[in-house]
């Protein structure tokens, strides 16, 4: 017996937006705050995006936080400054969308700031000339809430599982999009546009292996929604991706295991008790809290390996040249997992600040002392190999057989060689640590209206592009940048396709171009 083909449902809107990260609620909330309906739709079974798997820092002048500390900056200092970050790509930016974040993010953070969206700082990282960094607390979950709570109030009609897979077309013009749900095929029309905020390509394994060489293939992603929908869908139409060999990935150690602090609500009484016992305490009483639940990633500092730190495998073994690349070759490993492994003599020198374990942005250099104290989850000590091995769950006689070849293979004069033999008690292991594509930063191309960009060039109409969908070939280098860009092209991607919306009748016929599979 042959099942009925299941129904195509059609409904109509003002405004849709693809995405229920940070840039797609901004979106979202700008669109519906003018007075327009605006239907969302997330593919996956919560809101959240790349935004809520973020370190959450933003980089912006003229902030409250930067005027209460009688810090005088201006968006051109900014833009000077972002210029020297991405000065290390060796390529030409979008001038007119970098001066876009800057004009517009010191709005962007007065405008989480009245939704309840709390900041500590601003905190200094060079090259910028002045603190710019804005940290959010408890941690970047709290743009989800805050964001996700103003857009239900506002009536964003808010629809998760719903994947959008095509747009909807006439005559060169984008009318809406075609959506697979847990109930069927739905079309949905919009008078004013279609926002893409569906993230970046890294979870796509194909993706990544065409744009970014087939070493990075098995490497995993940190969002492992972010396949490229909408990429495939503006490809579809004639549009074109900048910049697609782009990426940031890194090792880093796994995260903490959670705790109650990490479930508390972002509520304004808690996270303004935060701030306060962040700027009034002292720092080492602030440091177990920022080691354990502020900066929940943390990234071992090349600085480890360079002077000696081994990396081995779950079977005990070394597996690559430390000191080139290594990171990929972690992707190789069983598991996917490594330990970062020293000796006391090692330990000794990563005391802080410039040999640092890790570094939390703007916040601490964090020493050997304090993973031993406040990462007892990634930290082992032992007075053996033997015994180190048996703490981390690899074979003993595989790793004393791996430290004894190393160190046959080490100088030992310590003023012409950096890296040392690894043979003085007690023993140490970092990790497990896990190499991670963060994200892609190859978005299509866009106006400087942020709409999205045809094969001839001109824009088409009703397709708009924000967040890393949106990256028209802007550089993003530096903390703070891309939820920087996230927010404050969501707010004005949405703005304008609410300002767009007619009262016309929607055509009724609409051809949806062809999904990409």
């Amino acid at each position: 017996m042959q099942l009925p083909a299941r129904q195509t449902s059609r409904i109509t809107t003002d405004v849709i937006v693809v995405g229920g990260g940070g840039s797609g609620l901004a979106a979202a909330i700008e669109a519906a705050a003018v007075g327009r309906r605006v239907m969302l739709v997330e593919k996956g079974p919560r809101l959240g995006g790349t935004t809520a798997w973020s370190v959450g820092s933003i980089s912006a002048t003229n902030t409250p936080q930067q005027l209460r500390r009688g810090i005088l900056d201006s968006p051109d200092a900014h833009l000077e400054d972002l210029e020297k970050f991405n000065s290390v790509l060796g390529l030409k930016g979008n001038a007119a969308l970098s001066r876009t974040l800057v004009d517009n993010v010191p709005e962007t953070v007065r405008w989480l700031m009245s939704m309840g969206v709390e900041f500590f700082g601003p905190m200094n990282e060079l090259p910028h000339r002045k603190p710019r960094m804005h940290l959010v607390l408890p941690n970047s979950r709290a743009y989800i809430y805050h964001l996700s709570h103003r857009a239900r109030t506002l009536g964003v009609d808010i629809r998760t599982s719903t994947r959008a897979i095509a747009l909807l077309t006439e005559h060169g013009a984008v009318l809406g999009i075609r959506c697979d749900t847990p109930d069927g095929a739905l079309e949905i029309l919009a008078r004013g546009g279609v926002v893409l905020c569906s993230g970046d390509y890294s979870a796509s394994q194909h993706k990544r292996a065409e744009h970014l060489g087939l070493g990075m293939a098995d490497v995993q992603p940190v969002n492992i929604r972010n396949t490229g929908d909408g990429h495939d869908m503006v490809q579809q139409v004639g549009g074109r991706l900048i910049n697609s060999h782009l990426f940031l990935a890194g090792i880093r150690f796994e995260a903490p295991s959670a705790k109650w602090l990490h479930r508390l609500p972002p509520w304004r009484i808690v996270t303004r008790a935060m701030r306060f016992m962040l700027e009034a305490l002292p720092g080492a009483l602030i440091r177990p809290l920022v080691m354990s639940f502020l900066t929940t990633v943390l990234v071992p500092s090349p600085k480890l390996l360079r002077q000696g730190a081994i990396l081995v495998n779950g079977n005990g073994l070394r597996f690559c040249d430390e000191l080139d690349s290594p990171g990929p070759c972690i992707a190789q490993q069983p598991g996917q997992v490594a330990y970062l492994i020293l000796d006391a003599k090692l330990a000794a020198r990563f005391t802080g600040w410039p040999n640092y374990v890790s570094t939390a942005p703007g916040l601490a250099y964090a020493s050997i002392a304090d993973y031993r104290s406040n990462r007892k989850d990634i930290y082992r000590e032992a007075p053996s190999l033997d015994a180190l091995a048996k703490k981390i769950g690899v074979p003993a006689e595989a790793l004393a057989r791996t430290v004894a070849e190393h160190n046959r293979n080490m100088g030992t004069n310590a003023e012409t060689d950096s890296r040392r033999a690894l043979d003085e008690g007690p023993y140490i292991a970092l990790g497990p640590v896990r190499y991670l594509i963060n994200f892609t930063d190859g978005g299509v191309a866009v106006s400087d209206n942020l709409e999205v960009l045809g094969a001839d060039g001109q824009g088409i109409p009703g397709l708009y592009a924000a967040g890393f969908t949106g990256m028209g070939g802007v550089l993003l280098e530096g903390h703070g940048h891309h939820l920087a860009w996230a927010f404050t092209s969501g707010r004005l991607a949405g703005r304008r396709a609410a300002y767009r919306a007619v009262t016309d009748d929607i055509p009724e016929a609409a051809h949806a171009a062809a999904p990409s599979h």
